[in-house]
């Protein structure tokens, strides 16, 4: 945990990280803002940057990497599979998707896997994959296919995704806007039965927001959504993108209430932070809807992809990560409380190792916070203006927890 912190000038002027930032402002669009580190090497819940300064990093990828850098059973399958054979495209057979599909189908309680790549990618089969069976299955006529989503949504940034959005910075300049999507109150479950009616496929919610700032919703509001979708004929989609795969203490976060969806939509950790994994898993009814040519993916679900996506349900099904997210979650929501109670912070939200943190106007933004946690050695990620996001990897050991948590005591308290 010692860190180094001197800085290597380069032979152009300034430090390598400046140069690279500078070499990445110049010939990338700004579609992020970054914090200025540029990561070269990376393990466990580390990460070094390219002056050989080291970092715990606590928010993994948004859940990408909740087994944390190079874990060495994902590297291993990885290796494995890269010598043997890394794509063949839908138009094949290879000998890993079959296991693959079938495996996260019973890790998921379900029958059937439609694999993707990317997040995104995977909300678009959703939509796609309710309107569908809206049409085939329930009767709703051609065109007039309804889903009902919540404000404060992230979902991805694809034209069709960004058209539900209610983020302005997502939104803006992108139109015109697809149709066919009602936005209700995030934890409302009277507006969201409200606006159910005979055109209605389909309630796609996160189960705890994490975009918006890691929020969890009201008790009861899960099971509610699933009482109103199951009466009315409405499927069910959870988005547990982010939320999913062992980061809330559960495998997903709908299990917290005892829930079950129609369709799981999965990403993120499902690559175990190697190769982009994303899948739609639901019944036979729902995705049986599918016919050759009606959806694909040249990537969706090539051997890698499977290879790496098998040892990762393999991994979850020990239950060993879940445990850790929930012990550990358990003495991360005590120190906050701990900060929360001496004012440090206005609120805190989350479950498990995931946490929102707002931060009081008089100690900074979410964004002058972050930058000074990164000299301190900890990564984090603000998002709202006077939000920070904890995620650390669910392989973070107590003692890197509290280090962590130690420099954000300290950050905060500095004004």
């Amino acid at each position: 945990m010692t860190q180094r912190t001197s800085s290597t000038p380069g032979p152009q002027g300034g430090t390598a990280t400046e140069r690279q930032i500078a070499e990445a402002e110049a010939h990338s669009a700004h579609n992020y803002h970054p914090l200025p580190v540029v990561i070269a090497e990376a393990e466990g819940a580390w990460v070094t940057d390219v002056e050989g300064r080291r970092y715990v990093d606590m928010l993994a990828g948004y859940s990408a990497l909740n087994f944390g850098h190079a874990h060495p059973r994902l590297v291993a399958a990885a290796k494995a599979q890269l010598e043997r054979v890394t794509l063949t495209s839908r138009a094949f057979h290879h000998d890993r998707f079959a296991r693959f599909c079938a495996e996260l189908a019973e890790l998921c309680g379900m029958e059937m896997v439609l694999p993707m790549n990317t997040g995104a990618e995977a909300v678009e089969t959703a939509v796609k994959t309710a309107r569908k069976w809206g049409y085939r299955v329930k009767g709703v006529p051609d065109g007039q296919a309804k889903i009902i989503v919540a404000d404060g949504n992230f979902h991805g940034r694809t034209t069709t995704i960004i058209s539900f959005s209610t983020d302005p910075e997502a939104r803006a300049d992108f139109g015109p806007y697809t149709p066919g999507f009602e936005v209700v109150p995030y934890g409302d479950l009277a507006a969201l039965e409200a606006a159910v009616d005979d055109s209605t496929v389909a309630v796609l919610l996160e189960p705890i927001q994490g975009e918006a700032g890691v929020l969890v919703p009201p008790p009861g509001y899960l099971a509610g959504v699933r009482r109103v979708t199951a009466e009315r004929g409405v499927l069910f989609v959870a988005d547990e993108i982010q939320s999913g795969l062992g980061r809330t203490g559960r495998t997903f976060a709908c299990e917290h209430e005892g829930v079950v969806p129609d369709v799981y939509v999965l990403g993120k950790a499902l690559g175990g932070g190697v190769v982009p994994v994303s899948a739609v898993v639901s019944s036979r009814e729902v995705l049986g809807v599918f016919r050759p040519g009606e959806h694909g993916s040249t990537f969706g679900g090539n051997p890698l992809a499977c290879a790496v996506g098998l040892e990762v349900v393999a991994m979850l099904r020990s239950g060993e990560y879940q445990g850790r997210a929930a012990e550990l979650g358990d003495h991360l929501h005590a120190e906050l409380a701990g900060l929360l109670g001496a004012g440090l912070l206005t609120q805190v939200r989350g479950r498990g190792l995931w946490a929102g943190l707002d931060i009081p106007p008089e100690r900074g933004t979410g964004r002058a916070v972050s930058e000074d946690l990164l000299t301190r050695g900890v990564l984090v990620k603000d998002t709202h203006t006077e939000t920070i996001r904890l995620a650390p990897p669910l392989v973070i050991s107590k003692d890197d927890l509290d280090w962590s948590l130690d420099r954000l005591r300290a950050s905060l308290a500095r004004r």
